[in-house]
């Protein structure tokens, strides 16, 4: 069908109107076609539905009748076999009761099972008892060894050097020196500085005899003091060890820097001097230290028995103080009369140093010792004894045990066996019973019959429904053939429309982007004309005279174009100094303009962006200076804490934004002001401590997954670096903040950490050994590998 030649002569508005009108016609009988399509497939649907209903139910009707005659057939076999079952039910139940009846009768030995469950109570008592003896030997060896552990722990400390020390100091009027080196050894950690003592136990002295000297020449109170580094430490000991009555004694570490230095003379060699009693021992530098500003060791010498000789000329040498073998020697200088005098004691023996454990007491213990081990030996052998006696019993129990359930066995056996033919032979009654209840055969074959004959006639019922059904099924498919080819030919229709639509709307669009383009080139030459006309106007005011004159001239273009060239020929004819005078007027002309024109154009950007840039700042900089105040609020606080004081401010530049910092200002000293932090005013360790802190002052306002700090503390003095380790953990352990790495090769002792917080030793441990053997020379990690 071609639509095109009837619309000859109509113009394109009108044709697509036409077209789409006949397109939206044809749409509607298609869409009327396709619904009639789908109710007649609804129809087959249905009728193929009922169809497959009927067939089925036939189906399982004939099934029916089928299974009805085959049981006729099981019924009639059925009945020649149940004479037989009947006759064979009937022996079979005479057979059970003959055999119930000579089955013959058993008595329960009750006497042999009281006799039986008499013994075994007696047996279980006993073994009772004997288990309760054993069970109080038992806790009687327990308490044996834990004395032989008492024993064997006390003598192994008479036994140490430690141990035999502070038995000497307790044999010489400290008695409870035991306790307070205990109380000591556990509260060391609430101590600031290390703490020695008592002295006695600081001090090594490889000779005896020396020892010997040491001993009488030091005060007896000095050997079961306790020192000190730091006041605090000797106000918490004096406090805590008053009760134990022992002295506590503070070191002081500038006494020592006057001190003389030990020398040999000449003269000492020949007279036999060897040393002197502060360079004859060895311990802590502190305790040292006390013993020699105490007892004044570095002026007390020793000699030998050549000195003992010839002591008179020892004093000529300055010295007042000097032990020998033999004796001890004292000089002193009257203040009166400047005579010299002397005063010889003997030396006494040693009684802290050399004195050894009272052989008596360790005699004791070790007799106490083996009899405990003789009294652990007798238990354990009566333990095992009780343990085979008790065996033995629980053993005839057991055996008596199995001897009754094995009389219990026989008997439930016996009665097993009775009930077993009891109720073997009222299951044979029931089963002649029900075989002689059975109803008659034939009765049943009949009813199965007429069964069979009503299902027939109901498959012949349900055979004419379905061929209804497949004559209907023909004709909804005929009507359905025809509907669906009249749809077939509307679609091909609607389709050819639809193109000719899409080419007249194509053309339309086409006229109507060429009457916009008309329309706009029309209305520039107007905008043209009227600039030409201001800017003619602009030049010279059109009089009636001029407007005579643009009378006369040329009415088009083309001879106006003619006319002004005359004119630049007759104007560059005259005479000037300058030919190009015009050209180079114009071209400045035009220069100007252009420049004028991008000044505004950028005073216009400026301006924008400028708004711009103040719409931003109103935004961003309250944002910033509010932040900003949080930070040093942090700061001051944190800062309080370890200094004087601190802030952190914002440092404006009014628009000079890449000039914006933040300003860190500290004040580490009550008379100073506030400064910048700076390599000019603080030293290292304080711009750590203030870098740290302002650092921690962020720790909950950055939002990153975690912060790493590197060795921040090594420029800090200790008394910083605990305060703060105590800011950073504080930090770091609250809720929602960035996790933190703190790196350092080293930290102070007793910090206190969070729950939160967690050590990590690299390369340590265990394991540090291999892979320090194989890193031990120095090589690089290709040889180490093998790849070299």
């Amino acid at each position: 069908m071609n639509l095109r030649n009837p619309l000859k002569g109509y113009d394109h508005g009108d044709v697509l109107h036409f077209v789409e009108a006949n397109t939206r016609k044809r749409k509607m009988e298609k869409a009327a076609q396709e619904s009639a399509v789908k109710k007649i497939n609804e129809q087959i649907t249905r009728n193929s539905k009922k169809r497959m209903d009927s067939v089925e139910m036939e189906s399982r009707m004939g099934a029916q009748v089928r299974a009805k005659y085959e049981e006729v057939d099981d019924l009639r076999r059925q009945e020649t076999s149940r004479q037989h079952r009947i006759l064979k039910a009937k022996e079979d139940f005479a057979a059970a009761e003959k055999q119930l009846a000579d089955l013959p009768a058993y008595n329960l030995p009750k006497e042999e099972l009281e006799n039986l469950g008499c013994q075994i109570l007696e047996l279980e008592m006993n073994a009772n008892q004997i288990k309760l003896q054993r069970t109080e030997k038992g806790n009687f060896l327990n308490q044996k060894k834990m004395s032989l552990k008492r024993c064997l722990d006390r003598l192994k400390e008479m036994n140490n050097e430690s141990t035999k020390l502070l038995q000497a100091l307790k044999n010489s009027g400290a008695d409870k020196i035991f306790e307070a080196y205990d109380w000591l050894q556990e509260n060391r950690r609430e101590l600031k500085k290390e703490v020695y003592g008592p002295v006695i136990l600081e001090v090594k002295v490889p000779n005896g005899v020396h020892a010997t000297y040491l001993e009488n020449h030091v005060p007896n109170y000095i050997w079961k003091s306790f020192v000190t580094q730091d006041p605090s430490d000797r106000d918490f000991l004096v406090h805590n060890l008053k009760k134990y009555d022992v002295p506590v004694l503070n070191y002081v570490g500038e006494r020592s820097v006057n001190r003389s230095q030990f020398e040999m003379t000449r003269e000492m060699m020949e007279l036999g001097i060897s040393s002197r009693l502060d360079q004859i021992f060895s311990s802590p530098h502190a305790v040292k230290d006390v013993l020699i500003s105490q007892a004044a060791l570095d002026h007390s010498y020793i000699g030998d028995h050549e000195t003992d000789k010839r002591a008179d000329e020892v004093s000529s040498l300055g010295i007042s103080d000097l032990w020998t073998p033999e004796s001890h020697y004292r000089w002193s200088i009257s203040r009166y009369g400047g005579h010299v005098s002397a005063i010889m004691e003997p030396v006494r023996s040693s009684r802290l140093f050399m004195q050894s454990v009272d052989a008596a007491d360790v005699e004791s213990l070790r007799c106490q010792k083996v009899e405990i081990e003789s009294d652990i030996t007798n238990i354990e052998e009566s333990v095992k004894t009780l343990q085979a006696e008790q065996r033995q019993l629980e053993d005839e129990a057991a055996k008596l045990h199995r001897q009754r359930e094995e009389i219990i066995r026989k008997v439930n056996l016996e009665k097993k066996k009775r009930r077993e033919m009891e109720n073997c032979i009222d299951q044979r009654r029931r089963k002649l019973e029900s075989l002689s209840k059975e109803e008659d055969i034939e009765s049943n074959v009949r009813k199965l019959v007429d069964q069979a004959f009503q299902l027939d006639e109901k498959r012949f019922g349900l055979a004419n429904e379905i061929k209804e059904f497949l004559v209907e099924a023909i004709v909804l498919k005929l009507s359905l053939a025809e509907k669906q080819m009249t749809y077939i030919e509307l679609d091909a229709k609607i389709r050819e429309m639809e193109v000719d639509v899409k080419k007249h709307e194509k053309f339309a669009i086409q006229a109507a982007q060429h009457y916009e383009n008309c329309k706009e080139e029309t209305e520039q030459l107007r905008k043209d004309l009227l600039a030409a006309k201001q800017f003619a106007e602009s030049i010279a005011i059109i009089t009636p005279d001029l407007a005579k004159k643009f009378n006369d001239m040329p009415a088009t273009v083309e001879e106006l174009e003619t006319a002004i060239q005359d004119g630049i020929s007759e104007a560059n004819s005259i005479l000037f100094l300058n030919q190009n005078i015009l050209q180079e007027y114009e071209s400045r002309q035009q220069k100007i303009s252009s420049i004028a024109t991008k000044l505004e154009a950028d005073e216009a950007a400026l301006r924008s962006c400028v708004s711009e840039i103040n719409v931003v700042r109103d935004q961003w900089l309250p944002t910033l200076q509010n932040l900003v105040g949080k930070i040093n609020e942090t700061f001051s606080r944190n800062f309080q804490e370890m200094a004087v004081a601190g802030e952190v401010c914002l440092d404006e530049h009014d628009v000079d934004y890449d000039k914006y910092g933040i300003l860190i200002k500290v004040k580490f000293r009550q008379t100073g002001q506030l400064q910048v932090l700076s390599a000019h005013h603080q030293s290292g360790g304080e711009r750590s401590v203030s870098t740290i802190l302002y650092l921690v002052s962020l720790q909950d306002i950055t939002n990153c997954p975690f912060r790493v700090v590197d060795e921040i503390n090594q420029g800090m003095d200790p008394i910083n670096e605990r305060k703060m380790f105590q800011q950073l953990v504080r930090a770091a352990s609250l809720h929602n903040t960035p996790q933190c790495f703190l790196l350092t090769p080293k930290l102070l002792p007793d910090l206190e950490y969070s729950d939160a917080c967690s050590i990590l030793n690299i390369m340590n441990g265990p394991w540090i050994e291999k892979p320090s053997e194989v890193w031990s020379g120095g090589e690089c990690w290709r040889n180490v590998s093998g790849l070299v």
